[in-house]
């Protein structure tokens, strides 16, 4: 007897149980899952093609208010980092989970009773418990006692502020400026408004960490190394 045939046989005889097992794994769940698809795709007009653009459009309204949310620069505040009409993408999970904006983070907040009934879009230059004063001898910036080297941000031929100041940023606060100070109305021009010009924390929208469009323009907004030797003091963070 031919027993190598044999045993040939009882695995050609087992292959086909085997392999039904296997494919056999969507269960009652699943396929009620793909039916009440299926339902739905036959319900609406243009079937599955309509259905796939709905899924994607509530995809993409997850995203906005969740996630990442585009933004258009309206004004020149905030040259040469943010032009007119550039398009940024603003990070809203960036201060969700314990983090909170740090010096130098370009920042989009909800301005109504402290700068206006809009979003603005401004440098964070201290948090709460800095003591910010501008400006020194020099002309500089300083941020609890120590200079900081504006050139790489602030706009070309812009003097750190044409006003005077001299604020502790109260906690849970920001005061904030634009880039372009010789065109911003920012937390300079409100010191004598409620709030004090400072920005409560709960007001940000997110981070702006990138710009979009135009295409030639598209970058990576990256918080500038000036502020890495700014001692913290209690109560400030960054």
């Amino acid at each position: 007897m031919d027993t190598e045939a044999q045993h040939t046989e009882r695995d050609r005889s087992s292959s086909p149980v085997e392999s039904e097992e296997i494919s056999d794994t969507q269960g009652p769940e699943g396929r009620s899952r793909f039916a009440l698809v299926s339902r739905v795709a036959d319900w609406l007009p243009g079937g599955r093609i309509t259905l796939t653009l709905l899924s994607c459009l509530l995809f993409l309204l997850a995203l906005s208010n969740f996630v990442m949310q585009p933004f258009q620069i309206p004004s020149s505040s905030m040259e040469g980092a943010l032009r007119i009409g550039d398009r940024v993408l603003v990070n809203k999970l960036a201060y969700r989970f314990g983090s909170k904006p740090q010096r130098g983070d370009v920042v989009v907040f909800d301005g109504t009773g402290y700068f206006g009934d809009a979003d603005y879009v401004k440098r964070v230059v201290g948090v709460g418990g800095d003591h910010v004063v501008c400006c020194d001898r020099e002309g500089r910036l300083k941020v609890n006692g120590r200079p900081v080297d504006e050139s790489s941000f602030l706009y070309p031929g812009d003097s750190p502020s044409d006003v005077d100041f001299d604020v502790v940023v109260p906690d849970g606060t920001l005061f904030v400026l634009g880039d372009h100070r010789s065109d911003s109305r920012d937390s300079r021009d409100h010191l004598g408004s409620p709030g004090g010009g400072m920005i409560p924390v709960g007001e940000v929208v997110g981070r702006a960490d990138w710009i979009v469009w135009p295409a030639g323009h598209g970058t990576h907004l990256r918080r500038p190394g000036a502020y890495a030797r700014v001692p913290a003091v209690d109560g400030a963070h960054g």
